[in-house]
C-alpha cells in the first residue's frame, strides 16, 4: 500500500489499489452525485488517482442536516451560484445577492420546540421565510419563497435541513426544496421551493450555511429559567383608561418564554430585566396561546430606551410597545416609566402602520 502524503496542506489518501471502486463511483451518476463538492480530485498519472479532503477547524462533527446550524443564532445561506439569501427591503420578497455583507443576508435560527429536526428563519425585519403557496410563473412548478408574519407559526414556515456532503438542503411541509435559481429573467436571482428533476438544476437545491453569530454558552452557575411573574401595575407607570376599546381581551399567557435564545437563563436584578414579547400583525391582532414569544434582557426603566432596543431585536421601524390590562385584556400604549425593581414584563409590539396603533391615534394618545 503506498504511503500517504500531503498535497497543498491537506492529507491525501492514496488508493490505487482500489482504483477500480473509484472509477465505479465517477461512472455512477448516483454515486457521483453524493460526493460532496469539497471533495475534489488530483490525477496524479494513469495509475493512481488521489483525493484530498480539507480537515475541518472546527470539531463538531457534521452528521445530519440540523448540525449545521448546531448553536448558531444566526446564519447566512449562500447558494451554488454564490449569492447569498437576502430579504428584500419590501418586507415582503426573498431574493439572491452577491452582497454578502448586507444585513437582510442575516437569518435568524428558531428552533421549533417538540421536533429536533425543524427550524425558522427569520429575517431582519421579523418576518419568516416562508413556503408559500403561490407559483412563480403560471405553469410552472416551483412557488414563491416570502417573507411573512403568520398570526400562527405553522409548517409554511418550518423548514428541515437535510445534509448533503458539505452542503444542507432545507425542505418544506410539501417535499420541496428551497431553490436558489438561475438562468435568465424572470428566473435570475430568484428563490422558490421545488424538486428539481432535470441534472442541470439538482445543484440548486443545495446550500452552504455560514454561521456569523453563536448562542451564547450558559455560564456554570446559571439556573433553569421559572415561570414569568405577572406584570407589576403602577400608576406612575402605565395610563390605562378602561372607556377606550383597541383590542378584544385575549389570554396574557405565554406558551413559550423565547424562540432563538429560549436556552438562556433568565438574568439577575443587578443585571436587568426580562422583557417577554409577541409581534401584533397588520390587524392588530395577536394569539398569545399559540403564537411563541420572544425575550429580550433589558436594562433601564424608560419606555423610549425599550422601544429602542425592540426595534433592534425585530428589524421592525415604526413600532408602538404596549401592555395588556390585567382588567379587561385590551392593550394600551406603554408610557412614562417602566415597573421598578427590575420586574419582567409582558409586552406586544405593535407596528405603526396597523388598525389598533391607527386607534390609539384617534383616542389621543400620543405615539
Amino acid at each position: 500500500m503506498p504511503r500517504a502524503c500531503i498535497h497543498r496542506g491537506y492529507p491525501l489518501a492514496p488508493i490505487a489499489s482500489l482504483s477500480p471502486a473509484l472509477e465505479l463511483i465517477y461512472k455512477s451518476p448516483f454515486l457521483a452525485s453524493h460526493i460532496p463538492h469539497h471533495i475534489t480530485s488530483t490525477k496524479i498519472n494513469t495509475s493512481i488517482r488521489l483525493f484530498h479532503f480539507p480537515i475541518q477547524a472546527n470539531s463538531h462533527v457534521i452528521r445530519s442536516g440540523m448540525d449545521f446550524f448546531h448553536n448558531a443564532k444566526a446564519v447566512r445561506l449562500r447558494s451554488q451560484h454564490d449569492k447569498y439569501l437576502l430579504a428584500e427591503d419590501d418586507e415582503e420578497s426573498v431574493t439572491q445577492d452577491r452582497n454578502g455583507s448586507s444585513r437582510t443576508a442575516r437569518w435568524s435560527v428558531e428552533f421549533v420546540p417538540g421536533y429536533e429536526s425543524l427550524l425558522r428563519l427569520k429575517s431582519c425585519y421579523g418576518k419568516y421565510l416562508t413556503a408559500s403557496n403561490q407559483h412563480f410563473l403560471l405553469g410552472m412548478t416551483g412557488q414563491k419563497v416570502l417573507q411573512s408574519l403568520p398570526q400562527r407559526l405553522d409548517s409554511s414556515v418550518q423548514w428541515e435541513p437535510i445534509r448533503e456532503g458539505f452542503k444542507v438542503k432545507l425542505k418544506t411541509r410539501y417535499g420541496k426544496f428551497l431553490r436558489a435559481n438561475g438562468g435568465l429573467p424572470p428566473w435570475r436571482n430568484s428563490v422558490t421551493h421545488d424538486i428539481p428533476y432535470r441534472t442541470a438544476t439538482q445543484e440548486w437545491v443545495l446550500w452552504d450555511v455560514d454561521v456569523i453569530e453563536t448562542q451564547p454558552q450558559p455560564t456554570p452557575n446559571s439556573h433553569q429559567p421559572s415561570a414569568a411573574p405577572s406584570i407589576d401595575i403602577h400608576s406612575d407607570s402605565l395610563d390605562f383608561d378602561s372607556s377606550s376599546s383597541p383590542l378584544s381581551a385575549m389570554s396574557g399567557h405565554y406558551s413559550r418564554q423565547g424562540s432563538s435564545e429560549s436556552y438562556t437563563c433568565s438574568p439577575s436584578k443587578s443585571e436587568g430585566r426580562t422583557i417577554y414579547y409577541h409581534i401584533a400583525d397588520e390587524s392588530g391582532d395577536v394569539d398569545d396561546d399559540s403564537t411563541e414569544g420572544f425575550k429580550l434582557s433589558f436594562k433601564g426603566n424608560r419606555v423610549d430606551e425599550l422601544t429602542q432596543k425592540l426595534r433592534k431585536d425585530t428589524g421592525l421601524e415604526e413600532i408602538v410597545v404596549c401592555s395588556r390590562s390585567p382588567l379587561n385584556g385590551k392593550l394600551y400604549p406603554l408610557r412614562l416609566q417602566l415597573p421598578p425593581n427590575n420586574a419582567d414584563m409582558h409586552v406586544v409590539v405593535v407596528p405603526l402602520s396597523s388598525i389598533v396603533a391607527k386607534d390609539f391615534a384617534k383616542q389621543g394618545n400620543t405615539l
